[in-house]
């Protein structure tokens, strides 16, 4: 049971992360691009980039489940020059806490007003190298033997919809029609990226014939994780995908929630098909377990948020 608990949070944790880390992303993209669409979502950005120390304090539940949620922290699973060079429990949590704890210094630097363009670029850099590594460390290492070069720019893309999706569903009152038809436009964009890298990282694999990239495809092709696949798709990907093609749409808040609900609940379930046939039989305790989880971090996220932005507000005029 304890081995369920851990692998839930586990599941819980990368879902509800995404928001926070995607927030991140899109303030400092906004700080080096500008724009309208940054202004009008900064209200429900800066809260959720608020978040960023608590998922770094929150993935202390993953750490303390290492064992129990990747096989590889047991001395099994992968290769002994993987085991000893990369897929160790030390250097796993190394490069976790290098992450997080990097991640959670922007967070508070934007957060503060110390921010300028120059932080937000060399951000940028810092999380696209950070994130090549601990994407695969967090959920492709649950079932090592299988890699993408393009899951860390999946991921990454992941964490923005997430976030864009989640101010669609909040949706600040200063969204009017044409701010809500900016963040359609953003969503669609990162939603097409998705639906692109996810295609062809299938493809590659399929046509690589290489046995390990098959076996990884077939185990979540079997039933029933070719359902919750198909489910993914049409309720993240194709249900957004054509709804955001209509204008009347693109321009209301009201059904920019709709939309936003539908995408978070298809990349919730995507990541759950990423991690949860790995635990085989045991996958059905996992998903029930990563349920109360995820209830729990809400919970956590909306006390926690208001008193970090409060102290960053402090912060600000010190």
């Amino acid at each position: 049971m304890s081995d369920a608990l851990f692998r839930g949070w586990l599941l819980a944790w990368i879902v509800w992360s995404a928001v926070p880390f995607g927030a991140l992303v899109l303030v400092m993209i906004h700080r080096v691009t500008g724009g309208r669409w940054g202004e009008v979502l900064a209200p429900v950005l800066r809260p959720a980039t608020a978040l960023v120390p608590l998922a770094a304090v929150t993935f202390l539940g993953v750490a303390l489940g290492l064992h129990a949620a990747y096989p590889w922290a047991a001395g099994t699973g992968a290769k002994p020059d993987v085991l000893r060079l990369y897929l160790e429990p030390t250097l796993f949590l190394v490069r976790a806490a290098v992450t997080l704890l990097g991640w959670s210094a922007l967070a508070a630097l934007f957060l503060s007003g110390r921010a300028g363009t120059l932080v937000a670029a060399l951000g940028l850099t810092f999380y696209g190298l950070t994130i090549s590594l601990v994407s695969v460390d967090w959920i492709l290492s649950v079932e090592p033997g299988f890699n993408a070069s393009a899951f860390p720019a999946d991921v990454a893309l992941h964490h923005i919809l997430t976030a864009l999706a989640f101010a669609a569903l909040v949706s600040p009152p200063s969204l009017d029609a044409r701010g809500a038809s900016d963040l359609a436009g953003l969503m669609l964009a990162t939603l097409l990226g998705v639906i692109y890298l996810e295609l062809m990282s299938y493809i590659v694999a399929w046509y690589g014939d290489l046995p390990p990239k098959a076996a990884w495809y077939l185990k979540r092709g079997a039933s029933p994780w070719g359902g919750v696949l198909v489910a993914s798709l049409i309720i993240g990907g194709i249900l957004p995908f054509l709804a955001l093609l209509f204008s009347a749409v693109r321009n209301s808040p009201a059904l920019m929630r709709g939309v936003g609900l539908l995408v978070l609940v298809g990349v919730a379930v995507h990541f759950a098909w990423l991690v949860l046939p790995a635990y085989g039989d045991e996958a059905g305790s996992a998903a029930a377990a990563a349920v109360v989880a995820l209830a729990v971090l809400v919970l956590l996220s909306r006390f926690a948020s208001r008193l970090i932005i409060r102290r960053a507000g402090r912060l600000r005029h010190v």
